[in-house]
């Protein structure tokens, strides 16, 4: 897909900023769907691909939801909210392992023997994400 609008955008010598102009969105927004980074409506997306001349197969792609950052084939994914667990773990990862630890021993959580839940908490400040990682502690054994 990213590819395929790259190089029409290319051929017709168009920036984002005429795409965007073009579609009525925003020339940010334009260039993160083509890259697959955003999904477009599929209107917008028919918009896109008849002022780029893109096959059927390109504009179905276009309103289809990513999978953010992992076309970037990094070890820590870039989508911002997966990449905010990998910044909670950097930041309080000790602090969490020595609470368990002091609570439970030594050892680990399952990730095999595990629930988890996810809750909407509504707040007045803006609505709060609760998620609870509930995993069987396996202490390590000693030999």
């Amino acid at each position: 897909m990213k590819e395929a609008i790259l190089a029409a955008k290319r051929a017709k010598g168009l920036s984002w900023a005429k795409l965007g102009e073009a579609v009525g969105l925003g020339e940010v927004w334009i260039a993160s769907c083509a890259h697959g980074e955003n999904c477009l409506t599929p209107d917008a997306a028919a918009k896109l691909s008849e002022v780029l001349g893109l096959s059927e197969d390109v504009k179905a792609a276009l309103s289809v939801p990513p999978q953010k950052g992992w076309s970037m084939e990094k070890p820590i994914p870039t989508d911002p909210l997966i990449y905010r667990f990998y910044e909670i773990v950097a930041v309080y990862g000790t602090t969490i392992k020595d609470v368990i630890e002091e609570k439970l021993g030594y050892g680990i959580m399952s990730a095999i023997d595990f629930k988890m839940d996810i809750k909407k908490e509504e707040n007045p400040k803006g609505d709060r994400v609760v998620v609870t990682l509930n995993g069987k502690f396996l202490p390590y054994t000693k030999w």
